[in-house]
């Protein structure tokens, strides 16, 4: 009876994909439910202040009356204190961005840890004379550098012509697995009974790790994988017969899963969970038999083109796209921008919402102190920028936000507002609290119309030679 009730979801499934319908049956296409598409694209590493720090209108780098930066962070080794400072370098470094040096860089809301950090990052990295952070070991760190148009043109016009949000924070004071975790499930957690929901506490810097990350912990405690536990959002959208895609891109991601600044790389696929792929290591996601929904990146581009984009849609870069340190930034631009493109150049453009975000700051400098929401965050800020036919132009979103709110407008529009929610969901976990219903968070609903006219495409050049 169970397999013949996935099956039966399976088809449902199918129909609401063919249809391209997110309503509910008898609901009117109007307000939210004219998105019929959610694209999330998660790029790696990068603070608010670190891209958009002198974005007019945005709460950026706080400035003096003659237009250079008002604050500093200190230098423990040049015993200087360094300002922010304009940054044409293609690649830079950054600084650890694990639990601990979340900790250290806000220092109870100083936010002044950032170049320690860094140093302190550099001198472990350079244990290892190969590390690429030994090359730049007698310079300063970049950690307090800064881009513009000038660089990022691209990631600027789309702040320009579409939603820009400054008050974005990782969900996590933390790395990219648990961002990852909390992206896809709204927890970051440990489970100490697989297949066993209320084994499961919170782990903001250690949850189950791949056995490359750990595989000391893994041969005592005999087991090879992750056991995700917990309810994701798969679930619930499996549960509702709306489809979904996790669209990892092939190649590499960085085997970090500490402070460290710059690890080896280790292979990436759609069928190698990592710390950017976590969905095959959730229950949810096997018992639902909906591993066939993590596909290569490949697929996207066939499904924009299509026109058979799922409802909801999540993107993970392969390390030489991602902005992680050391790819180039003009890199990430150039794949995000081709991202992009295929949905707006596609027939489903105009039914779509593209969120876009980096999911930890990297080791970089901002300057806005995180609320607490809970005992797992919020993390630093990030840049988050709304792209859509339905888009306000040209906001700046001051609203209080997280990955969180991802979430609760997927759930908003596909599912009739049901949260992950262990007293209504019909699979209960001991999560501390559900992060979508937090009063702090914002609502992205905020930052659309959804009377007017449904904008063009905006295509741009994947690799600008000058600011737009």
């Amino acid at each position: 009876m169970r397999n013949a009730a996935w099956i039966t979801a399976g088809v449902a499934a199918l129909v609401v994909g063919l249809t391209a319908s997110s309503a509910a049956p008898g609901q009117a296409d109007d307000g939210i439910h004219k998105i019929k598409h959610v694209i999330v694209i998660m790029q790696e590493n990068r603070s608010f202040d670190s891209y958009f720090g002198t974005f007019p209108g945005a709460d950026g780098i706080p400035m003096a009356a003659d237009g250079t930066p008002s604050v500093c962070v200190p230098d423990p080794r040049a015993r200087v204190c360094v300002k922010p400072f304009r940054d044409t370098n293609d690649l830079n470094h950054g600084g650890p961005h694990g639990e601990p040096a979340a900790t250290a860089d806000i220092h109870g809301g100083q936010m002044d840890g950032f170049v320690a950090q860094a140093l302190a990052g550099r001198q472990l990295a350079c244990r290892d004379p190969n590390d690429p952070q030994c090359a730049s070991a007698t310079t300063e760190p970049d950690v307090m550098g800064f881009h513009d148009a000038t660089e990022i043109p691209n990631y600027w016009t789309y702040a320009q012509q579409f939603v820009l949000q400054d008050r974005m924070f990782e969900p996590n004071a933390s790395w990219s697995l648990p961002a990852h975790l909390f992206l896809v499930s709204g927890w970051s957690a440990k489970c100490s009974a697989a297949a066993d929901p209320d084994s499961c506490t919170s782990a903001l810097q250690v949850p189950d790790l791949p056995p490359d990350f750990n595989p000391a912990v893994a041969r005592r405690t005999n087991r090879s994988n992750p056991d995700y536990a917990w309810t994701d959002l798969t679930y619930l959208l499996h549960q509702h017969a709306v489809d979904w895609a996790y669209y990892v891109e092939k190649g590499t991601e960085p085997d970090c899963s500490d402070d460290a600044m710059a690890c080896p790389p280790v292979t990436q696929g759609a069928k190698t969970p990592g710390i950017w792929n976590p969905l095959p290591w959730f229950d949810t996601v096997q018992q639902d038999d909906q591993l066939g929904n993590i596909k290569d990146l490949t697929e996207y581009y066939t499904a924009a083109h299509s026109g058979t984009l799922p409802a909801v849609v999540w993107i993970s870069p392969s390390g030489p796209d991602s902005e992680h340190p050391p790819a180039l930034v003009s890199q990430g631009q150039a794949y995000v921008t081709g991202l992009v493109n295929a949905a707006m150049q596609g027939p489903d453009w105009n039914s779509t919402a593209i969120f876009l975000a980096w999911d930890d700051w990297g080791g970089f400098y901002d300057h806005v102190v995180p609320p607490s929401v809970d005992q797992n965050g919020y993390g630093l800020r990030v840049p988050g920028l709304v792209i859509s036919p339905y888009a306000k132009q040209g906001l700046v979103d001051h609203q209080t936000l997280s990955f969180d709110a991802y979430l609760k407008f997927i759930e908003d529009d596909f599912l009739g507002s049901q949260r992950i929610d262990p007293n209504s969901d019909g699979r209960p976990d001991p999560r501390p609290d559900v992060r979508e219903a937090a009063p702090i968070l914002g609502d992205l609903q905020q930052d659309f119309d959804f009377d007017q006219s449904p904008r063009p495409p905006l295509v741009l050049n994947p690799r600008p030679t000058a600011a737009n």
